[in-house]
């Protein structure tokens, strides 16, 4: 109990701190729209905030300035989202030094230190003239991160990940990956199927198994 009223202060206090970079970020998406530099500078600062204020931090600024964010969710040490549309349910995991853009993440969804989230594998694209021209943001597209779903460390992902799905650490995700499936590799490719049936049950000192045989005086033999 005392637990969760030093949770619930701590999230009270963060909401207030950042509040006022909020507002600002606020003050720019309805002058511009389009426009993410103050929403980018005070991520990146929250960032690099070191420790349990960090995490603290960093969850409130983005529950303030996040199409959505939920008070039970762990962002570490380096991690921001380069786009306010993202979505953090309820349990997500985000390690330290992940990149996050239009991305949806799932309830309980495990996300490892340096993974990157884009929007879409297609922002870019080349002129008349051959040169890659900036990222185009109407090209954007939402990426879901499956529900209990666990991407490994270095992981970059620009397609969706199903529920339960495991990416391996360093591995380039260009196409969706169905429910309960381990891919890995460079393009990430199938592995095998991930077991969901559930664990046996525990061993127990007494054998119900066995027939127990009596005598004719009901004694148990």
């Amino acid at each position: 109990m005392l637990r969760n009223l030093c949770k619930r202060c701590g999230n009270g206090v963060s909401l207030v701190l950042a509040y006022p970079c909020a507002v600002l970020c606020w003050l720019e998406r309805r002058l511009h729209p389009v426009g993410e530099e103050l929403f980018l500078f005070w991520g990146q600062f929250f960032a690099l905030v070191p420790g349990l204020p960090g995490v603290y931090l960093r969850r409130a600024f983005y529950r303030l300035t996040l199409s959505s964010c939920s008070a039970a969710c762990y962002l570490g040490y380096g991690t921001y989202f380069t786009h306010r549309t993202a979505h953090v349910e309820s349990g997500v995991y985000v390690g330290s030094y992940t990149l996050i853009g239009c991305a949806w993440l799932h309830t309980g969804c495990l996300i490892g230190s340096r993974a990157s989230v884009l929007s879409s594998g297609q922002l870019h694209s080349l002129d008349e003239h051959g040169h890659w021209g900036p990222a185009d943001r109407s090209q954007s597209r939402m990426t879901h991160i499956g529900e209990y779903s666990w991407l490994g460390e270095g992981a970059i992902v620009m397609a969706d990940i199903g529920s339960g799905a495991m990416v391996a650490a360093g591995a380039v995700v260009s196409a969706s990956v169905p429910d309960h499936v381990l891919v890995a590799g460079n393009p990430a490719r199938f592995v095998r199927r991930l077991d969901v049936s559930p664990p046996p049950p525990p061993e127990t000192h007494c054998s119900t198994d066995r027939a127990v045989s009596r005598d004719q005086t009901g004694a148990a033999t």
